[in-house]
């Protein structure tokens, strides 16, 4: 008989199957039944943690980010952090990437939400990490930095992803942060 999953352990292996079962078959065929069988465990078991699927949905994705974080980058510059935080995104996300945006594209019509309400709370934790230090070396005006500038390198990058279903060219990383990102901060 197997051992009996508790806590964290059962968590995991629910947030496991459950992603499992969305990557296998998309929001439009993810249901609690599935993930139960997948999980191998009972209904109650599921609903006592997330009340339907949307929000068994948003704790996955939130599960997948914690387990898939990318260090913060320091090399002492505004240009090489974002660069090299682009850089790792872009050679180890492009299939999470396009998985989150291409079968999460019902759960983001029947919710009215998007891809970045999604993405928002992690990238603006590494993010602002990297815009405070650059105020800090007076780099940037922090008066300068909406919300809407400091996602740009991001939102620019994970475009060119979505358009092209692969990783993006080195030259255009660095011509999004040098002609359309930095000379709005400066």
């Amino acid at each position: 008989m197997p051992e009996r999953r508790r806590g964290a352990a059962l968590e995991k292996a629910l947030l496991d199957a459950a992603w499992d079962e969305l990557t296998a078959n998309g929001y439009a065929g993810f249901t609690m039944d599935a993930v139960v069988q997948r999980a191998g465990t009972s209904p109650p078991v599921l609903y006592r943690r997330w009340s339907d699927r949307d929000e068994l949905v948003r704790a996955v994705i939130a599960h997948v980010l914690e387990q898939s974080r990318i260090d913060t980058p320091d090399t002492g510059s505004l240009r090489e952090d974002v660069l090299t935080l682009m850089r790792e995104i872009n050679a180890t996300r492009v299939q999470l990437i396009t998985l989150m945006n291409v079968q999460l594209a019902g759960y983001y019509q029947e919710t009215g939400t998007s891809p970045s309400d999604l993405f928002a709370t992690a990238r603006e934790k590494t993010a602002d990490v990297l815009f405070d230090r650059a105020a800090a070396r007076g780099e940037i005006e922090p008066e300068h930095l909406s919300d809407r500038i400091k996602s740009l390198p991001f939102d620019l990058l994970r475009h060119e992803i979505l358009v092209t279903f692969a990783p993006v060219p080195d030259h255009v990383l660095e011509e999004i942060v040098d002609t359309v990102f930095l000379p709005l901060v400066r």
